[in-house]
């Protein structure tokens, strides 16, 4: 873990180079041609990931919450994605949580940079994820904080300015928790486990919760780079606010990159690699990336509810019989997500390599 304690090398800040009106990108940024995004090629205008209208689903008629679970467990099985509108987030909190995350990056640098953060935690401003040196990087900055639990949550460690930061990012917490409490239920009760079992399989009101703000910013060659690299979620479920004029998120479908399309109003909602597990392989998370623009720079926010840290994580023992086996190994989350503060994000072979050999 003492690796952990510090970068490998200087950080730079892509934001910087950008701002730089560099025509080329430097070579650390550059993707294999394996991993670089075929722009105009990937738009799969026929694919769309589903928008489910979350309306219903706590309200009176039990004919809609059953149609509104039934759409939500067949996105979580075929898609792994989904986007929810209806959702009980105010839409004019949304809008200016995430005006006041591109207020922060458009601030002066020396001011960023008293929230420089270390591999140890990831909390404040980066630029990067994994220490190997040498790695080749993700066109990207972002701003990291923990919201839950409670004891690990730190004002002083968010942005001071602009004013309204704090305030705006706690009373956003609050309500995309919520979201995210009602997603599991409903996710328990499609598995045909009790309602909240998800939620105190992973930790009940231990339950963990960070904020990462991303920026993308203008890329002279996005045809050669990411915004973020292929990877599935660790923890349990992402809620996502994306920009809502540049699209930029891409999920691996059929082998296909397709490139979401935001809903106005909505978020996009991802099953982790947790649920993975403790589905039991039932609902899978999936690979996602970002790509880059070269004419717009992108902010989105990403809430990340996760289980409880030193929590043994397992597939459901309702979900494991003879003809379906444990298909993974019980591990912490502290444990699991060291992996991806080491390495970065590596597609799916974290979740992969911790499949059970019975």
């Amino acid at each position: 873990m003492n690796r952990l304690m510090s970068w490998p090398e200087p950080v730079v800040r892509v934001q910087s180079l950008s701002e730089s009106g560099t025509g080329t990108i430097p070579d650390r940024y550059i993707k294999p041609i394996s991993d670089r995004p075929a722009l105009k090629s990937e738009i799969h205008d026929h694919l769309e990931v589903p928008v489910i209208d979350l309306q219903n689903l706590f309200g009176k008629d039990p004919a809609l919450h059953q149609e509104t679970s039934r759409r939500i467990s067949s996105a979580c099985r075929d898609w792994g994605f989904f986007q929810v509108v209806n959702h009980g987030v105010s839409h004019e909190l949304m809008k200016r949580t995430r005006a006041v995350w591109r207020d922060f990056f458009e601030l002066p640098l020396e001011v960023k940079q008293q929230y420089a953060n270390s591999p140890s935690t990831y909390e404040g401003y980066g630029s990067r994820l994994g220490i190997e040196k040498g790695a080749i990087l993700d066109w990207s900055d972002y701003f990291f904080l923990n919201y839950l639990p409670v004891t690990l949550r730190n004002q002083s460690k968010w942005p001071a300015q602009p004013v309204s930061c704090r305030e705006l990012v706690a009373k956003y917490g609050a309500q995309v928790t919520k979201l995210c409490g009602r997603l599991l239920k409903a996710m328990s009760i499609n598995l045909e486990l009790k309602e909240d079992y998800l939620q105190n399989a992973f930790g009940g009101d231990e339950m963990g919760a960070c904020l990462r703000a991303n920026f993308y910013p203008k890329c002279p060659q996005p045809e050669l780079t990411l915004g973020l690299s292929s990877h599935s979620d660790p923890g349990a479920i992402t809620i996502l606010l994306p920009d809502p004029d540049v699209a930029g998120l891409q999920v691996r479908k059929g082998g296909k990159w397709i490139t979401v399309k935001p809903f106005p109003n909505a978020f996009i909602v991802n099953v982790g690699d947790q649920i993975q597990v403790l589905s039991n392989a039932n609902y899978k998370s999936v690979e996602h990336r970002v790509i880059v623009n070269s004419e717009k720079d992108r902010v989105s926010l990403a809430f990340f509810y996760n289980p409880k840290s030193d929590l043994l994580i397992e597939p459901a023992k309702e979900l494991v019989n003879e003809d379906q086996p444990a298909l993974y190994k019980p591990m912490t989350y502290d444990e699991y997500r060291v992996y991806i503060r080491m390495n970065g994000p590596c597609g799916k072979t974290q979740i992969e390599s911790m499949k059970s050999n019975r």
